[in-house]
Parts: structure tokens; C-alpha cells; sequence
């Protein structure tokens, strides 16, 4: 664990100090958007045009957020378009690890991945990191940025017509976006790396408020924003894979499991019955990650034998709405 400060790998934890033992997640740094034409998107530079064989997608299989883009990549067909590499479960002193040296840019550790798109960047060196090869740098490492560029840039190429943020939904899906990301996707991280009993106690009872409102939600709808899953669904996907096994224990998020709540277990195992998608769920890498990773949190580093999961088990979702 560490970050980048002018250049510089510093091997340091989160400093909470200075907001009364809150966790706080630093925005990212890289924000520009890969489109059909090459066209500036919402943020950044243009000149990012969508090509085949072009970009690089580096990710971690235990990082919830290089998870949206794994499952994103598949949805959507990108395989043979966007070329993947994969860092070891742990996260130590240099951060995220190569298993062997990187053959776009020669690097061991992803921070330098950073530095070889900005040699004087300063922040956190996290996954994913989408890659331009024919710029050499670094096209963006926001995950919900990056699943929308997925999304839709590239289905010229690939002739999807899978639209997973369709325009007639989007105030929706952004407002529900909004509450998952704050209280659930990052409502996790604010629990278990809190430094105080009144910021984890914030954090985990706002967390489960909004797990309770979905699963309300979730009893009178198969999916969270329409009758066919979007953007919504896999950003809520990747969190609720990883919480039983991970979060409940890990990071004291255990008031209750999500095996717990009806809807929300029956939900996740629909998402991930999704052709394509249990592929990109490893929990042996999940588990080692999270649990050998934090020595501030695990000191042990003891990964512990369960929960037995069963996430192929038959659901009810099908039966439950074709019915309706």
C-alpha cells in the first residue's frame, strides 16, 4: 500500500487523522474518454479514438472496481478488442504487483505504469488503468468512466446493440448510482478502514439503511432500474459478490449477510448466472488480497477457510417476474 508523490514511490497507509477517522477516497486523476470518432468526451483530451487492438485494460480480480470493467469487457464483446493483464492478489509495499514484468512498458509494479504516463504524477497508483499503446499513456483510471466507454465506443466495431446506459434512463440510474457509490460500493471502505467508532459506525449503518432499500426495491422489481439489467446493476454486482466472503468479517460490515436478505442474494446469484460473468469472479483472489493486504486491519494475515458459497444455486428472479 502507497502512493506516488511527485514521482516518487512512498510506501504509506490512508491517513485518516485528519478527518476524525474517516476514510476518504481521493477523485481520479486520468479522465479522458475514448470515443467512436476520437471527439473529447465529458472530460479530458479528445484524440482517444475507438480501435482495435489499441488500448490495454490493467486490472486486479480482487478490486471491485477493476471488476466493473472486467464484466463490462465481457457484455460487451471487447475480448478480442481490448488486450487485459492481471496483477497478483497482494497489495504490499510497492502496491499492485506484476507477475512479470509488463511487456507494453517493462514495469513491475502498476505505480510505474503511472510514472510512464506522467513522471512527476502524485496520488495512488490503483486499478483498473486503461492503457493507450499508440500514445503511450494513460487513457483513464475511473472505473465508471471507463464501463461507459465500453458501453457504447466500440460498438461500431463490434456491432453490439446492448445498451446498458440508454438515455431514456439515465437521470434514474445516475440518482440510484449515486447512493450505491457513496453508502455501498465506497460505504465498505469507509467502514473497515475507518479509524474511529463513530466514523465506522456512520458508515456501516449507512450502509445498511441503503441495503434494506434495496432489497425493498428489489421485491417489486427484477432489476434495479428496468426489466433488463444496466449500468446499475453490475456497479452494485461487483460489491455485493465480495461482501459475504469479505466485507461481513473484513471489514465489520456485519450486521447482516447479503444470503441474509431474499431479494439481494436471489439478485446477485442472477447477475452472476449471466453468461460470461462468473468468469470474472475469482474469490481465491479476492480473499488473499483482502485479507493478506491489509496488515493494518488483518495483522495476521490470515485468510480465513468460509463462508461456503454457492453463487450457481438456483434463483427465483426468472419465476418470480415472468409470473409477474
Amino acid at each position: 500500500m502507497g502512493l506516488l508523490v511527485d514521482g516518487k514511490w512512498t510506501d504509506q497507509w490512508y491517513d485518516t487523522k485528519s478527518s476524525g477517522g474517516r476514510f476518504v477516497r481521493k477523485a481520479s486523476s486520468f479522465r479522458n474518454w475514448i470515443t467512436d470518432d476520437g471527439s473529447p468526451g465529458p472530460s479530458g483530451e479528445g484524440g482517444f479514438t475507438a480501435e482495435a487492438g489499441r488500448y490495454h485494460l490493467y486490472v486486479s480480480y480482487a478490486c471491485p472496481w477493476a471488476h466493473r470493467t472486467l464484466v463490462f469487457r465481457k457484455l460487451k464483446g471487447l475480448e478480442e478488442l481490448i488486450g487485459v493483464t492481471a496483477v497478483e492478489p497482494l497489495m504490499l509495499d510497492n502496491g499492485w504487483t506484476f507477475t512479470e514484468p509488463d511487456p507494453l512498458n517493462g514495469a513491475s509494479y502498476a505505480w510505474q505504469i503511472y510514472t510512464a504516463a506522467d513522471p512527476n504524477y502524485s496520488g495512488r497508483a490503483t486499478v483498473p488503468i486503461l492503457w493507450d499503446k499508440k500514445k503511450k499513456t494513460i487513457v483513464s483510471n475511473e472505473s465508471s468512466e471507463i464501463i461507459r466507454m465500453f458501453n457504447s465506443a466500440f460498438d461500431g466495431l463490434t456491432g453490439s446493440q446492448t445498451d446498458y446506459y440508454p438515455q431514456v434512463l439515465r437521470a434514474e440510474i445516475d440518482e440510484i448510482n449515486d447512493r450505491i457509490y457513496d453508502t455501498v460500493n465506497n460505504g465498505v471502505y469507509k467502514a473497515g478502514f475507518a479509524t474511529s467508532q463513530e466514523a465506522y459506525e456512520e458508515a456501516v449503518h449507512a450502509l445498511f439503511e441503503t441495503l434494506d432499500l434495496l432489497e425493498q426495491r428489489l421485491e417489486q422489481s427484477r432489476y434495479l432500474v428496468d426489466d433488463m439489467p444496466t449500468e446499475a446493476d453490475w456497479r452494485l454486482f461487483t460489491t455485493l459478490v465480495r461482501f459475504d466472503a469479505v466485507y461481513v468479517g473484513h471489514f465489520k460490515c456485519n450486521i447482516r449477510r447479503i444470503e441474509d436478505y431474499p431479494s439481494l442474494s436471489n439478485y446477485m446469484r442472477d447477475l452472476y448466472q449471466t453468461a460470461g460473468v462468473a468468469e470474472t469472479v475469482k474469490m481465491d483472489v479476492i480473499k488473499n488480497h483482502y485479507y493478506g493486504s491489509h496488515e493494518t486491519i488483518n495483522p495476521t494475515r490470515i485468510v480465513p477457510v468460509g463462508p461456503d458459497l454457492d453463487f450457481d444455486r438456483a434463483h427465483n428472479r426468472n419465476q418470480l417476474f415472468e409470473a409477474a
